[in-house]
């Protein structure tokens, strides 16, 4: 007698039930697409403020970098590039990314896995490390011994 068979007897109650002799297989076809999720470095230009919704639904997207050229609506318009950029910055909230400008006419806009490294030009920078009055590296090193 098969285990199977074996197992129903001990675990029955009295139900008839059918146990397959052979186990079966299902083939799995390994010939099916998969979606690769690619992160897309996109550039843009705001030249009117209806030019923003392209740039929010790719960001909604989740896969894609915006580098946006402000330029042709900041001479055009300033008034409605700010709205521009306030929409920018809620759709950034939103997404948990990350949005800075570089330059006076482009502004970058991340999402939730990337960060955007900010360096002022002329921040100070960390202070090195200072010897006292009279050590030289060489007696810092022989007291470190």
């Amino acid at each position: 007698m098969s285990f199977l068979k074996n197992l129903k007897k001990k675990f029955s109650m009295g139900d008839d039930f059918d146990v397959p002799e052979e186990e079966s297989y299902v083939e799995v076809s390994t010939d099916s697409e998969m979606p690769k999720s690619k992160i897309v470095l996109r550039p843009f230009v705001l030249e009117d403020f209806a030019d923003i919704k392209p740039v929010l639904d790719s960001l909604r997207e989740g896969y894609t970098i915006a580098l946006i050229n402000i330029k042709p609506l900041k001479d055009k318009d300033m008034l409605e590039l700010k709205r521009a950029i306030n929409k920018l910055k809620k759709t950034c909230d939103a997404i948990e990314g990350d949005i800075a400008g570089f330059g006076e006419d482009w502004v970058a806009v991340v999402p939730s896995f990337a960060m955007i490294h900010r360096e002022r030009p002329g921040a100070p920078q960390p202070p090195e490390k200072e010897t006292p009055k009279g050590w030289s590296d060489e007696d810092e090193e022989a007291e470190l011994r």
